[in-house]
């Protein structure tokens, strides 16, 4: 089993791949990068959610990496505060900051030098000014303590391995009163644990994700109120997928056992104090 900095190296790499590929590249791949499991010559995306059209979509930063799109949800107001977790090469910061117009700020955090640096490019050439892009994990968030209005995520907290550590920073920074929406991968039923220790899964959002009710269960454990799930899909993975995957396993272990990967939005609140 790979400790959690080994995981946080595997996840790392896999999305300086990413960051330097093209759009096109990660929506036509399970992984979000051209991988081996996908096998050879297989395209299948769950990465699908179209943001074009939104008010303030940039397509530079859309690495087709999203699972959902939580900036629908989350209540997001001019003068607000909002921090993007996993933030990537901006897509979310950038809608974000056009909703809470001049007089509010954004805060886009990733733990990848080479999003970061994307992040910033195009934010340049957009010369946005509310916008700010921090290098940092999750788990140790480099922002402030109750100095955010709302928290949005895409498809990212699934990849963090400590997710209690992960939601407790949250609550930390979100102001009295403030929410998160995020859009992740959930498991339904249950998913053999061999699956957790594939590292091409692992940075495609199969493997690190948990299951629904543990999810929800580490919401509540970090003081959050108010939990709902506005949108929620199921993941079809075709089953070619499936059989390259399981194929090195023992016989009695090459299924799902009826479990499904779902892609939830959930929102909480801090309660007011």
């Amino acid at each position: 089993m790979a400790t959690n900095e080994e995981l946080k190296k595997i996840v790392k790499e896999k999305y300086t791949v990413i960051a330097e590929q093209a759009a096109e590249t990660n929506a036509s791949s399970c992984c979000g990068a051209t991988s081996a499991c996908c096998g050879d010559g297989m395209t299948y995306s769950i990465m699908a959610d179209d943001y074009t059209g939104r008010d303030g979509y940039v397509a530079d930063a859309d690495l087709a990496l999203g699972c959902g799109i939580p900036t629908d949800y989350a209540g997001i107001r001019p003068g607000m505060t909002v921090l993007d977790l996993g933030s990537g090469a901006g897509n979310d910061v950038f809608i974000a900051a056009r909703e809470v117009g001049a007089d509010g700020f954004v805060i886009g955090v990733d733990m990848t030098d080479t999003m970061i640096t994307k992040a910033n490019e195009n934010k340049t050439k957009l010369d946005v000014a509310n916008v700010d892009f921090r290098l940092g994990e999750i788990e140790a968030l480099p922002v402030e303590d109750s100095s955010v209005d709302v928290i949005i995520s895409n498809c990212v907290l699934n990849l963090v391995p400590d997710k209690a550590a992960a939601f407790a920073e949250m609550y930390r920074v979100l102001k009295s009163g403030g929410s998160f929406t995020v859009s992740d991968i959930v498991v339904e039923g249950d998913l053999p644990d061999e699956l957790r220790d594939v590292a091409e899964l692992y940075a495609g959002c199969v493997s690190g994700a948990v299951k629904k009710d543990v999810y929800l269960a580490f919401i509540r454990e970090a003081g959050f109120s108010s939990i709902e799930i506005p949108s929620q899909k199921a993941i079809h993975i075709p089953q070619s997928v499936i059989d390259s995957t399981l194929a090195g396993l023992p016989e009695q272990k090459r299924n799902f056992n009826n479990a499904r990967l779902v892609s939830v939005t959930v929102r909480a609140v801090k309660q007011r104090r």
